[in-house]
């Protein structure tokens, strides 16, 4: 058997709202812009996908998916983060190398620090 990731599924009130952010925040490029659909990639054959599909209720409670991500100077990102309108939240880390940010729904995400070296191969 084999399967390919195709995407992350994003429930939202406002697809096409949170998809720019989201495309704005990651400079990735939109792949489908429909009523019921946003589609956002890092190129657009390449997979996976970050997909924005519609919902009518609010979220409540933390996320039991959310996206890492590792940038080259932690600092710069979580402000850049910050003045797109992400916003900083605690969910009980704790004291961790990590930020935790949630975009404007209040998705979280987390900011990672530097990679630790490894041993050489």
């Amino acid at each position: 058997m084999s399967l390919e990731w195709e995407q992350v599924v994003v429930d939202t009130a406002r697809p096409a709202e949170l998809g720019r952010w989201w495309a704005n925040a990651l400079g990735w490029v939109v792949t489908i812009d429909s009523d019921d659909e946003y589609e956002i990639r890092a190129a657009p054959e390449r997979m996976p996908g970050i997909l924005f599909a519609p919902v009518t209720d609010s979220k409540g409670v933390k996320n039991r998916l959310h996206l890492d991500f590792r940038p080259d100077d932690q600092g710069a990102e979580v402000e850049r983060m910050l003045a797109l309108g992400a916003s900083k939240v605690d969910i009980g880390q704790g004291e961790q190398p990590w930020v935790v940010l949630a975009d404007p729904e209040g998705n979280e995400f987390c900011i990672l620090g530097p990679k630790k070296a490894g041993p050489e191969a």
